[in-house]
């Protein structure tokens, strides 16, 4: 089963792939940090802050402003996440994030597909706001108890 969420931002796609690659802007609408610049082959430590976590994620693939394919999870195991960019009219661009991984038998499946969808929608959000309107005090503001 996958778990899919769509936003557009209206932005280029290669500002909202540098969002995401540059360590320098995460910070300002997803993790709090990211151990460096993302590009393929590399692990790269990502933190939230807030929820005292810090995990490594293992980058894929990346297809420059348009494709975006990490592993997280322990031991090489876990879901992959895919995040697609497709500019439309050089003005925004529609992001698609398909993340697999999750496992149907169990027990508590549903409760994790929706709460790995509300995060995307959470961090979709603080992008859109961060983006388009430079606002950066979004992120962190989901409380997780």
């Amino acid at each position: 089963m996958n778990n899919v969420t769509k936003f557009k931002i209206q932005k280029p796609a290669n500002e909202v792939f540098e969002a995401f690659v540059d360590p320098a802007k995460i910070g300002n609408f997803w993790f709090s940090s990211s151990s460096e610049r993302w590009e393929e082959g590399k692990i790269i430590t990502v933190r939230y802050e807030e929820y005292n976590v810090q995990l490594d994620i293992e980058v894929l693939q990346i297809e420059t402003n348009k494709k975006i394919v990490y592993r997280w999870g322990a031991n090489g195991e876990g879901h992959i996440v895919t995040i697609t960019l497709k500019e439309v009219a050089h003005s925004s661009s529609i992001i698609e994030i398909v993340e697999e991984g999750f496992n149907v038998e169990d027990e508590n499946f549903v409760a994790q597909v929706l709460d790995n969808k509300e995060g995307w929608v959470f961090m979709l959000s603080c992008l859109k706001g961060y983006l388009e309107f430079d606002v950066s005090k979004l992120r962190g503001g989901l409380v997780k108890d």
